[in-house]
């Protein structure tokens, strides 16, 4: 099948000024236990196509899951009917784009190992561990999931360009809720939307921290039922990975995406505070601060050799010490920069949920390298704050500034020493200020990779896959709360 959709391909590329198939099969299984109940096992197959045409200086795509040769010219006819349209009445000339044409082969962590992917055992484990959860009456609800999904993708250009990745992503989650005294609190492993997720095999279900986390994680829920409220009030803030994830992705991440800047999401997700002229000026946090496009990195979320227009990945810096250098802008929102007369260099961050849909500006692999601090050095310097850990719920603006974050987990920590635990943590703040109150910064021993399948974004909308790894980080100055403020 594969080879037909690229032989009918190479029939039709020379009727066009640029044109492109990106093919993709998505195989995936999910397997979940609840209250002591396996659920039904799921599993989805979804392949199909997206053609792209650049033809006058017009852009046209049209997706189908009919791989036919019939199905594959009625695709490319509707792509280039487009672009012939858009030529008419678009506001940029795709002319101005020089599409890229790669060629090679990518192939992910843990494609090629054996994976002993047995539904009963896992579900046995499942509810095994899930069941240690079960310690007091209080315990209303836990669940435990794994899923796992693998995709193959080709990518074929007019010119003779053809790349072919493949990926293999692990998915595990694990979430307990207790109840009691009119109270309820729930506590997760890596977050309520499976902060733990990487590319891998096997090995990341061991790395996710389900084995053993029953009895931990209800523990954990039922100390939160007798906590205090986290207190109110400006103070240092220690921010474990599990929420510099949260923290990164929504006034980094989304606020940094070009074609956001551009203006192209304001009627859906919003604009940006951040504008085309403070790149290479702005200072966007403290000198502690480096932010790094990494779609090179191991065994994140979101790596990859190739974005979904060809761009080449590699790791570039987006913020280097707290002076903001590059956007995440693909090729074309580069040129579309260019043509506003602002000349920047940009990533390879074109990407695409799936086969239909195109790609746009997306964050891949957005991480905070490490500093020099321990962890124990971070709780030294600190004499009145907060550590929060597991991110909970979100708050944001539409122009990705002003923030409400609230957290899992709580510490207090007085007079550099970790003390009891918190319920309800919060803080809130503004994202051009914000980081510049970074006033510690983790070594690799504080370090972990996180990420999420959630991202959304786009009309129609796209819900990606994107990674952030990132050390713990402490903040001056912040104003915290909790749930009675």
């Amino acid at each position: 099948m594969w080879t037909s959709v690229e032989q009918r391909f190479r029939a039709l590329e020379g009727q066009v000024d640029f044109c492109s198939l990106r093919l993709v099969e998505e195989v995936s299984e999910n397997l979940a236990a609840r209250l002591g109940v396996a659920q039904p096992v799921t599993r989805r197959l979804d392949r199909g196509a997206m053609i792209t045409v650049l033809h006058s200086g017009g852009c046209g795509y049209a997706a189908t899951a009919d791989l036919s040769n019939t199905g594959i010219e009625a695709a490319f006819a509707r792509a280039r009917a487009w672009a012939e349209a858009s030529a008419k009445l678009s506001v940029f000339d795709f002319r101005k784009v020089e599409p890229a044409r790669p060629t090679g082969e990518y192939r992910g962590p843990g494609v090629d190992a054996v994976m002993d992917w047995q539904p009963k055992a896992l579900l046995e484990f499942m509810l095994d561990e899930g069941g240690r959860a079960n310690t007091d009456a209080r315990i209303v609800d836990w669940l435990m999931e794994l899923s796992r999904l693998d995709v193959r993708q080709l990518y074929l250009t007019s010119g003779g360009g053809r790349a072919e990745q493949t990926f293999r992503y692990i998915l595990p989650g694990f979430a307990v809720t207790a109840h009691g005294n009119g109270d309820t609190q729930t506590r997760s492993v890596g977050g309520q939307y499976r902060g733990i997720c990487r590319q891998g095999g096997a090995e990341v279900i061991a790395e996710s921290g389900l084995v053993g986390a029953g009895a931990r994680v209800a523990d954990e829920a039922l100390q939160l039922l007798l906590a205090p409220n986290c207190p109110e009030g400006k103070m240092d803030l220690l921010l474990m990975p599990s929420q510099m994830m949260l923290q990164i992705h929504e006034s980094i991440g989304h606020p940094l995406e070009l074609d956001r800047i551009l203006g192209d999401e304001r009627n859906f997700a919003g604009t940006s505070f951040v504008s085309l002229d403070m790149f290479g000026q702005y200072q966007y946090g403290s000198p502690l601060l480096n932010v790094s496009f990494d779609p090179t990195h191991a065994n994140e979320l979101a790596t990859y050799d190739w974005d979904d227009e060809g761009e080449k990945a590699a790791k570039q810096f987006l913020i280097r010490d707290g002076l903001l250098e590059r956007p995440l802008g693909g090729g074309v929102s580069q040129a579309r920069a260019s043509a506003c007369g602002v000349a920047l260099d940009g990533v390879a961050n074109s990407r695409a949920c799936s086969w239909n849909r195109p790609p746009i500006d997306r964050m891949a692999n957005i991480n905070v390298e490490p500093g020099d601090r321990t962890f124990a050095q971070l709780v030294g310097g600190i004499e009145r704050g907060v550590l929060m850990d597991t991110n909970v719920s979100w708050s944001i603006d539409d122009s990705r500034n002003k923030f409400q974050f609230s957290c899992e987990w709580g510490r207090l920590i007085e007079n550099g020493e970790v003390k009891g635990v918190v319920k309800n943590p919060g803080y809130r703040g503004i994202s051009a200020t914000f980081w510049r109150s970074l006033k510690a910064v983790g070594n690799t021993s504080t370090f972990d990779v996180m990420g999420t399948p959630y991202c959304g974004k786009g009309e129609p909308t796209q819900v990606i896959r994107v990674g952030h790894a990132s050390p713990a980080c402490v903040f001056g100055d912040v104003e915290v709360f909790g749930g009675e403020a």
